[in-house]
């Protein structure tokens, strides 16, 4: 038999022990490297064996078991080393630990695209029509189920003048990697190849590494062709006793015929079968552990997957299972395994497979069976409850008595119990007990010396404080002056530092309450690693809501802590129970309703149990330590010192799509402004290219003092309109709306008309008068006056509007002035409105818009504030802290390829990523930037494709779908502006790019990585002029790649490299990629790909990749 401990025999003669296998599951680890960072676990779980399935690089479906070339990894695990090497070095971390390493040996098929078919093609059994014939099996659990894996290749072993080759190129592999320290090979259907292979196989390999160890897999073959396996040489066999129902005789007659052969090993389930937490009938960890150890107890050795310690419930899949399937543990009895790891070693009656019975009749709930090793004179016993749902009581003395055995020499050993077997035994559902013949020759422990205490230290802080730290709180704005933002539908998370000096257990909470509630809400924050905790807030509504941590120590926690390592030492802990006691007694009246009589039958039942460990037992259970952590003692819970605000605003906050109109130029006539009707004809085409919001550029009255004439001069003729940013005449100010767009009636009709075809409506709010405001005469304070009695009219220098007057926020009459535009933004709000952009806020108090919208939002939180605010960096930041839902950006003057990276870095993952959200505009009424002044509608195109895909939200001015580009000799102004004279606009005149925005709004609606900012990611193009970025969805279900060329004249050729790893595409594999501009698709390999990118036919590809986890994953025709 292959390396393992022993056990010395009466007669001098030895006998190994059986192994204690994990099975760590490579497809739910990842990459080899971190394969490492099981072992600790592992080990200290009391394992000694680590068996990992194929690691192997795999054929086209991409199972496990389909392998395509024994020598190179898997690409899911392989880090790019070589692969010996990782091997090597994960094996001697293994060893490290005291744990063997055993592989998947698999002979009797490979892949059906594997490299041995190419090589030896007369190595394969064939169909009748010369076509590679697949293997098949069938069911362990059921005779009368075959499968057949289609993408499996049969090795032709009926052939006997194939063996010699044969047997020398698998002999070959298994010595090859013996020599990288394996020494266990688990033999994949080893029935399926004759036994003389196997033996002249095994023969030679362990001639040459001695303490090799070949476990065969037999499940589901015929007894006939497990008997004929005897020969093979096999060291150990796996059992079907997974399948066992506790009552048929079906598996006792198999453990007889298989220690024949060799010992076996059992396993509650593998990674073939469903999950054990999931097929639970009853409570799921309890049927965890009966299994667990039943397994443990049934055969010499034993195996357990991963994720059973922890409850996982999700089947492995040996194609498509990931790192990211890991799941919550339901519970972790890793601390049980550990203990029945350590029973199992040390008692030689469960490693050597002599004589086994079952004492207790086929009807019973409760199994009784018996192992028994006559050369050692040991004895094991164990007694299962296999109800679910009733307490049942067996006379096991009786039972063992009728066996011709003594009771009296019998000790429990169940992790967790002593005690013996006297008596009958009271078994709750599902519960399993454990007994065997005593160990001589155990010493007790020691007790520890008493330490002598310390005397009081004096001159002490307040002693009573807990001494619990809640630090580096996050998220939060300037420690907490300013609110975070998110949006509805998302989650916050909290994160914090949560310490106290010793190693006493704590546990904490994220409280939190909306705007209006008196009572906190909460939610556990849990322990990440080193001293990082936390926790999870819905945000569901529309709403400001606040928040706050507060922690405390757990004591019940703490003691369950210290006793469970005390009685997992074997010491006594007479003490402990008392302390508990006194802790359960004082959580009793924090209590209420069911959780009360739980607690009040507890202590009732703890009243009656005389026996130290099993009152012990129950006060460390499941249900009291759920009853404890509903009800813990916060008597001294520490609450942080600050609370933190959360503006969850509405997600078009987030995601949205603006077409700015000027709505005098929406008519057909020349000569005459254009009204709200004729507004709404152009809705249905607005609406069909995608926008959800229209934003309408001032609708007020104008003042006719020091109007501007065309083109900004500072004479106007009779007729000529002005601008509309000089607000107020005698017709009225900010409430009024000009006569010639229509009536307040007419904006009604028309918000209905927008709303009816899916949108909403903006307005600009922009605080300046013109001279003519009658504000002006109302409330002359509120306006600065020069020294010689005039009014300062406003600039932006170099810009000067004479046709506007701006007000003061500062002196006696201010508060006034606070109050009426509030009044105007309500005024608005009651109409309909529930967007608001805002010119030039940086030319006002940051305090009164921190007023403003706070008192907007208590009382209407789905207003939305846009700053159009171009202007110092951290004045744009102090704007969006004040509360502006978005911001105007630097986007209009980013051209060139690093400096878009650079800023856009800067926004997606700055200082202000918690505040500020970017609102991405190509052009505005103001500005024309010279970038499309000369890139013609290549240019134009270009900067759609960066605006509508690196923001989330984006807009265009009117006139930019036509790509207007006429503009005022050295200036970024339009020539002819409409914002100084009636326009008349050809909407469907030649070259016009409404079709590249109405695809452009369909990608982004249809593409959840595109309603994102903050996850832009820039790759490598071997082209200055090309620019590739990405965005993807939290869990990669979306996929964006987009390149788009800056330069607006000339062609680019250029290698884009999209990142594999990140896509979670392996290196070389192929993934598919819709151009989602032209609809084309294709199959692409490798993380380099070539692009033409002319921007007279195509300025920009978008991508959407998407990553096989198929069958068809690594088809290998393309």
């Amino acid at each position: 038999m292959g390396e393992g401990h022993t056990y010395r025999l009466k007669g001098g003669a030895s006998v190994d022990r059986g192994p204690r296998i994990y099975n760590l599951f490579p497809l739910l680890v990842g990459p080899v490297a971190q394969w490492g960072d099981e072992l600790p676990r592992i080990a200290r779980m009391g394992f000694d064996w680590v068996y990992l399935n194929p690691f192997h690089y795999p054929g086209f479906s991409g199972s496990l078991y389909a392998v395509k070339d024994y020598h190179r990894l898997h690409p899911l695990m392989d880090d790019g080393r070589p692969a010996d090497q990782q091997l090597h070095d994960f094996v001697d971390q293994a060893q490290d630990y005291g744990l063997k390493v055993m592989m998947d040996l698999v002979i009797n098929h490979t892949s059906k695209d594997a490299i041995l078919v190419d090589e030896h093609p007369e190595w394969y059994a064939r169909t009748p029509e010369g076509a590679l014939k697949s293997p098949g099996a069938v069911a362990p659990d059921d005779p009368t189920k075959f499968t057949e894996w289609g993408d499996l290749a049969e090795i032709d072993y009926g052939r006997p003048d194939l063996h010699p080759a044969l047997i020398d190129h698998w002999g070959v592999l298994v010595r090859h990697y013996a020599a990288l320290g394996f020494v266990g090979f688990r033999c994949d259907a080893a029935y399926q190849v004759p036994a003389e292979v196997w033996a002249a196989i095994i023969a030679p390999s362990r001639a040459e590494f001695p303490h090799l160890h070949f476990a065969a897999e037999t499940l589901g073959c015929t007894t006939e062709q497990i008997a004929a396996l005897h020969r093979a040489g096999f060291d150990t066999l796996f059992n079907s006793s997974k399948w066992w129902d506790f009552h048929q005789p079906w598996l006792l007659e198999q453990y007889d015929l298989l220690r024949a052969i060799a010992p076996s090993i059992a396993f509650p389930e593998s990674h073939d079968t469903v999950r054990v937490a999931a097929e639970a009938n009853g409570d799921p960890e309890d049927w965890a552990k009966l299994k667990a150890l039943f397994a443990a107890f049934f055969s010499a050795g034993w195996m357990m997957p991963m994720g059973y310690e922890w409850g996982y419930r999700a089947k492995l899949d040996v194609v498509s299972t990931r790192p990211t399937d890991r799941e919550t543990a339901q519970y972790d009895i890793s601390a049980f395994v550990a203990g029945l790891n350590q029973i199992k070693a040390e008692t030689a009656a469960l490693n050597t497979e002599g004589p086994q019975r079952l004492l207790t009749p086929p009807e019973w709930s409760v199994v009784v069976l018996l192992r028994q090793t006559p050369e050692l004179g040991q004895a094991a016993l164990a007694v299962l409850n296999t109800d679910a749902s009733h307490v049942n009581q067996v006379d096991v003395v009786r039972l063992l008595v009728d066996a011709g055995q003594a009771p009296e020499l019998f000790e429990e050993c169940t992790p967790g119990r002593v005690g013996s077997a006297t008596g009958p035994l009271e078994l709750a559902p599902l519960e399993a007990r454990l007994f065997r013949t005593r160990l001589d020759g155990k010493a007790k422990p020691k007790p520890e010396p008493e330490a002598k205490a310390l005397p009081p230290p004096t001159n002490l802080p307040d002693v009573e404080t807990p001494g619990i730290l809640i630090l580096a709180v996050s998220p939060c704005v300037d420690c907490g002056r300013y609110a975070v933002k998110r949006e509805v539908g998302d989650v916050l998370e909290v994160t914090a530092d949560i310490l106290k000096d010793g190693h006493d257990k704590l546990a904490a909470r994220v409280l939190w309450r909306e705007k209006g509630d008196a009572v906190w809400r909460e939610a556990p924050l849990e322990y990440q690693d080193n001293d990082r905790w936390i926790g999870r807030v819905p945000l569901e509504r529309n709403t400001r809501l606040t928040y706050t941590i507060e922690a405390w120590g757990d004591g019940y926690e703490t003691w369950r802590d210290d006793i469970s390592k005390k009685r997992a030492a074997g010491q006594p802990v007479p003490v402990e129970i008392i302390e508990g006691r006194l802790l359960l007694n004082g959580a009793l009246p924090r209590m209420q309703g069911a959780d009360r009589e739980r607690m009040t039958r507890v202590l009732s039942d703890l009243d009656g149990i005389a026996v130290e460990e099993d009152k012990a037992e129950l006060m460390v259970s499941t249900l009291v330590s759920a009853l404890l952590a509903r009800w813990p003692d916060r008597s001294k819970a520490v609450r942080h010192d600050r609370v933190y605000d959360v503006v969850v605003d509405r997600p078009k906050a987030r995601f949205s799509a603006w077409y700015e109109m000027m709505a005098r130029s929406q008519g057909t006539d020349p000569n005459r402004s254009a009204n709200f009707r004729d507004c709404e004809k152009r809705l249905p085409e607005i609406a069909r290219m995608g926008f959800d919001v229209v934003y309408l550029l001032p609708i007020h009255p104008i003042g006719r003092v020091h109007r501007k004439g065309p083109d900004n001069s500072l004479v106007a003729a009779e007729g000529d309109p002005g601008s509309p940013y000089a607000i107020g005449s005698v017709e009225g100010g900010h409430t009024a709306i000009h006569p010639d767009l229509g009536t307040l009636e007419d904006f009604r009709h028309f918000v209905a008309a927008v709303q009816r075809h899916g949108m909403e409506v903006a307005l600009d709010f922009a605080i300046q008068c013109a001279p003519d405001h009658p504000w002006i005469k109302q409330h002359p304070d509120w306006f600065q006056w020069r020294p010689d009695g005039s009014i300062r009219y406003a600039e932006n220098p170099p810009k000067k509007y004479q046709d506007i007057v701006n007000v003061t926020f500062h002196g006696g009459e201010a508060e006034g002035l606070w109050r009426e535009l509030l009044g105007v933004v309500l005024f608005w709000v009651r109409e309909g409105v529930r967007i608001f952009r805002v010119d030039n806020p940086h030319t006002k108090p940051i305090p009164f818009w921190e007023w403003l919208i706070r008192t907007v939002q208590d009382d209407y939180p789905d207003v939305l504030f846009l700053a159009e605010a171009f202007t110092r960096p951290k004045l744009m930041r102090a704007l969006a802290k004040a509360g502006f839902t978005q911001s105007y950006t630097y986007f209009t003057w980013r051209n060139f390829k690093q400096e878009l990276i650079d800023y856009m870095g800067e926004l997606a993952q700055g200082e202000a990523r918690d505040t500020m959200r970017p609102h991405f505009w190509p052009t505005t009424p103001d500005i024309l930037p010279p970038y499309l002044q000369t890139g013609g509608r290549a240019g134009f195109r270009i900067r759609l494709v960066l605006a509508a895909t690196l923001s989330s939200v984006y807009g265009i001015y009117n006139g930019f779908e036509l790509c207007e580009a006429a503009a005022v000799p050295g200036k970024e102004e339009y020539l002819h502006s409409e914002k100084y004279q009636f326009k008349v606009w050809d909407w469907n005149r030649p070259g016009h790019i409404k079709d590249d925005i109405t695809r452009l709004n369909a990608i982004r609606r249809d593409n959840p990585a595109l309603h994102e900012f903050e996850n832009v990611r820039f790759y490598p193009a071997d082209d200055d002029s090309v620019l590739f970025y990405g965005k993807a969805t939290y869990d990669r279900s979306n996929l964006i790649f987009v390149a788009v060329t800056l330069d607006p004249f000339d062609a680019h050729d250029c290698v884009l490299h999209f990142p594999l790893e990140a896509m979670g595409v392996p290196q070389g594999e192929t993934f598919e990629v819709e151009e989602l501009l032209t609809g084309n698709r294709h199959l692409w390999r490798g993380a380099r790909q070539r692009v033409r990118l002319d921007p007279a036919v195509n300025p920009a590809a978008i991508y959407r990749v998407t990553v096989w986890n198929s069958v068809d994953y690594r088809t290998p025709c393309f």
